[in-house]
């Protein structure tokens, strides 16, 4: 791991890929960058804002793009112009793609695989942020898991639901019986805003988010 804090950008070695991480403004939205090792095939995860900036992240040179959720700050700055100048294939949940104005070519559902050169991404749907928001599993068969959950899950809870109750009952039984009690303590989590996390230092947490409904 070479200068990655999980807070600033930064860059993360891995057996099969390479993680890279830019935050993008004016929302400080986090923009993921994977990189399969043996095929040089790349995917970006949510490319938000400042498309030079993101064009320049990836060389111009880009395979697939996801959007993990409907919300504009994660697309209406940059999508179309990356896409435009890379020619990606898109990929978002599908209940989320008709908020999106930039054509999706793959919809996304629960349990999907997404497969970019060797390396193979589980998406898991997340309901409740948004209706169609997913997060994306790499099971690093050398290491720990990687989990990129958007933002239905943060250091300290998961993703707004705006006050509606319903909705933060659905996307906490989503987050945790589709993460927490699946993947172990050492998930890195990769959020759509700020720090990086990991299972483990949020789990005991869990009772706490349940009771305060946020």
């Amino acid at each position: 791991m070479t200068g990655y804090s999980g807070v600033a950008p930064g860059f993360r070695k891995l057996s099969a890929l390479t993680i890279s991480k830019v935050s993008v403004g004016p929302g400080d939205n986090n923009c993921y960058l994977l990189r399969c090792r043996s095929t040089s095939k790349q995917l970006m995860i949510d490319a938000a804002n400042e498309p030079e900036v993101l064009l320049d992240f990836c060389d111009r040179r880009l395979d697939a793009v996801v959007t993990t959720h409907q919300h504009w700050d994660h697309w209406e700055h940059a999508l179309a112009a990356v896409v435009d100048a890379t020619g990606a294939t898109t990929y978002t949940g599908e209940p989320d793609a008709p908020a999106i104005a930039v054509p999706t070519d793959v919809l996304l559902h629960d349990g999907d695989v997404i497969t970019c050169g060797a390396f193979e991404l589980r998406v898991i749907r997340l309901t409740g942020h948004t209706p169609g928001g997913v997060a994306l599993l790499f099971d690093d068969p050398d290491g720990h898991p990687h989990l990129f959950t958007g933002d239905s899950l943060f250091p300290g809870g998961v993703g707004n639901t705006f006050g509606d109750p319903d909705a933060f009952t659905t996307l906490f039984q989503d987050v945790e019986g589709k993460i927490f009690d699946k993947l172990p303590d050492d998930t890195w989590v990769y959020p759509g805003h700020g720090a990086d996390t990991t299972l483990g230092a949020e789990r005991p947490s869990l009772p706490e988010w349940r009771s305060r409904g946020w």
